[in-house]
């Protein structure tokens, strides 16, 4: 048995130490980004960066400055956000002011949500994807509370470093890991005791809120727990006081030590207040549930009340705040709001979605991007899976492996085509490349060759505007082709395990183009097929009446050039309002000529389907 030397008290778990008795090191891997949309931002400004002529699929590379008058560009990330984390190291280190994470609490929770469907907002249940479920259930849960310590423990490490001298963590946790995650950070940022006062733990917001506990929970739960830690003795404190009834019921207006009025912050009028006290840590914050409009049906959802108040009084207008569990994007709307920098970062795409459209509902909301780590974190997957991705050997691996998960046999002796299904030739794509026509093409020349007349091709990411093309040509050669997208889902071996992979048929979107004199141009949404319309309930599906119930978003670019995604014009549904405009506004040109339009669309689940064409305008 390996003697583990432990000198002083500290939280110990299985693996935290290896079989050596060495404490184990946070994993650290440094992935470039891609932009895949940026809002708010003109043409124009975006050529200025470094990224213009480079393809939608190259890495992305900022030269931003750290204030918004410099460029600084506010940042959405959908992927993991350990690798998330662990790649923004390179430009953030030591940079961000203010981290909030309300990590998921697992432990049996069950983690579908409701998606609205169509104008009359009918309702369906949505449940997580295997890898949210690993996630949220699985790994950051379930009933090793091990598992979940060792999970907050990288996130804290690796906040530790992307914390500035002045910044500050929160970490909203529940009584079902607070004890435990206590000692653990203790350990990470200091217990604020006599040798380390003025830096490490400063304190525990207790955020009382007004929903009702259940009758099994002791005595009827009504009441989260947010640890706070400093990074130095330098942190921010902005004092705040508060009007306050003498029952102690919340109060309403919030003031600083100077008087200044700064924001309405718990929700109740100022009839019947006596009495002025300052801020103490116990915060009575009615829940979103009880905030009307707020509430966006995301099951784990914080009042943006209680995010303002953190960022009011422990942060400044500029300062970066980041949040890496960010779910529906309240740390990011509260920041967009009060002036703050920001990044948020998110596994489910839903999420993503979701923060993407509150931000959109801010009048004025500066510019922020939409960035993941797309074909840099798939190749890093490749490469500890199945070793180095240039060697023959890993790329029949690789081939092997998915044509595995889509129930196929290996084929020997063609160039294009890896295995048969059936009746059908299979193809697979390149993990770092998408694919292409002319791949597509040689597919079809190799299939007509061995005369068959099924060809699937599976791809992580496809070239603009191939979809009905090559389905076209394709036919045209007597050949019926079907292009499926590889899931993320792969890269996750519980959900390779479980047997949970699915493909699904690329999704489909047509338009009309509305030509109108003087440089001008319409778009009009014709027709939409959602490609996982499996994951719809039969009887919601009885109801739905046309193909634009099942969009939840649309976007048009109004000149794509081949790189980020440029919104231009959007128009989506809300829990307030189901209607979604088909017609795009009249767009005006500056001059006549050819232009690449994109149209992107995002359907009820959260997943993006884009098309391309070219219009000329005169």
């Amino acid at each position: 048995m390996v003697k583990i030397d432990i000198t002083k008290t500290e939280l110990v778990w299985p693996g935290k130490y290896d079989e050596e008795g060495k404490l184990k090191e946070v994993e650290k891997i440094n992935l470039p980004f891609q932009a895949i949309e940026t809002i708010n931002t003109s043409r124009a400004d975006r050529e200025k960066e470094k990224n213009v002529g480079k393809n939608l699929y190259e890495f992305f590379e900022s030269k931003e400055g750290d204030t918004f008058e410099d460029g600084w560009k506010n940042k959405l990330i959908w992927g993991d956000n350990k690798l998330v984390m662990s790649s923004l190291l390179k430009q953030f280190s030591g940079k961000i002011d203010l981290i909030y994470i309300d990590p998921p609490f697992a432990t049996g929770a069950d983690f579908k949500y409701t998606t609205d469907v169509g104008e009359n907002g009918e309702q369906i249940l949505k449940e997580q994807s295997i890898i949210e479920e690993k996630a949220y259930r699985d790994t950051w849960g379930g009933k090793d509370i091990s598992i979940y310590i060792n999970m907050i423990r990288d996130r804290l490490l690796l906040s530790k470093e992307l914390l500035s001298d002045k910044g500050m963590i929160f970490v909203h946790l529940d009584r079902r890991a607070v004890s435990h995650i206590k000692i653990l950070a203790d350990e990470i940022f200091g217990d604020g005791g006599p040798k380390n006062d003025k830096a490490g733990f400063k304190g525990e917001l207790i955020w009382h809120y007004f929903m009702g506990g259940k009758a099994r929970n002791f005595p009827g739960r009504k009441h989260d727990n947010i640890l706070v830690y400093s990074k130095t003795d330098d942190w921010t404190f902005n004092p705040m006081k508060l009007k306050r009834r003498l029952d102690f019921k919340p109060g309403l207006a919030a003031k600083s030590s100077s008087g200044k009025k700064i924001e309405d912050t718990t929700g109740q009028d100022e009839l019947g207040y006596f009495s002025v006290v300052s801020l103490d840590d116990v915060w009575d914050i009615r829940g979103v549930f009880n905030m009307g409009g707020e509430y966006t049906d995301y099951p784990t959802q914080k009042p943006l009340k209680l995010l303002n108040r953190i960022l009011e009084v422990f942060s400044k207008e500029g300062d970066l705040i980041a949040d890496f569990f960010a779910g529906s994007g309240t740390a990011c709307v509260s920041a967009e709001k009060l002036n703050r920098r920001w990044i948020g970062c998110d596994l489910s795409r839903w999420a993503i979605h979701t923060t993407r459209k509150r931000l959109l509902g801010i009048e004025n909301c500066k510019p922020f991007e939409i960035l993941n780590l797309g074909k840099y974190e798939r190749q890093y997957w490749q490469s500890a899976t199945f070793g180095d991705k240039a060697t023959q050997k890993a790329i029949y691996e690789y081939i092997a492996f998915i044509l595995k998960l889509y129930k196929a046999e290996p084929l020997s002796g063609t160039q294009y085509i890896h295995g048969k299904r059936t009746n059908a030739l299979i193809h697979i794509g390149a993990v770092d490349s998408p694919i292409t026509i002319d791949e597509i093409n040689l597919c079809l020349e190799e299939c007509k060759a061995l005369k068959q007349t099924n060809l699937h091709i599976l791809g992580w990411e496809w070239e603009m505007g191939l979809n009905d093309l090559m389905i076209k040509e394709a036919k045209g050669k007597g050949i019926k082709l079907v292009l499926l997208n590889i899931p993320r889902e792969v890269m996750e071996k519980q959900a390779v395990d479980k047997g949970d992979v699915k493909f699904f048929e690329l999704a489909h979107v047509d338009v009309n183009t509305i030509s109108k004199p003087d440089k001008k141009l319409q778009i009009e949404l014709k027709d939409f097929a959602m490609s996982n319309i499996d994951l719809i309930p039969e009887e919601v599906r009885e109801n739905v009446k046309k193909w634009s119930d099942y969009i939840d978003y649309w976007a048009v670019d109004w000149d794509f050039q081949n790189d980020t995604f440029m919104n231009g014009w959007v128009s989506y549904r809300t829990k307030q309002d189901r209607e979604l405009k088909l017609k795009s506004d009249i767009h005006q040109y500056a001059k006549p000529g050819k232009y690449m339009v994109m149209v992107k669309v995002v359907d009820i689940f959260g997943n993006d389907t884009s098309n391309t064409f070219e219009v000329t305008v005169k």
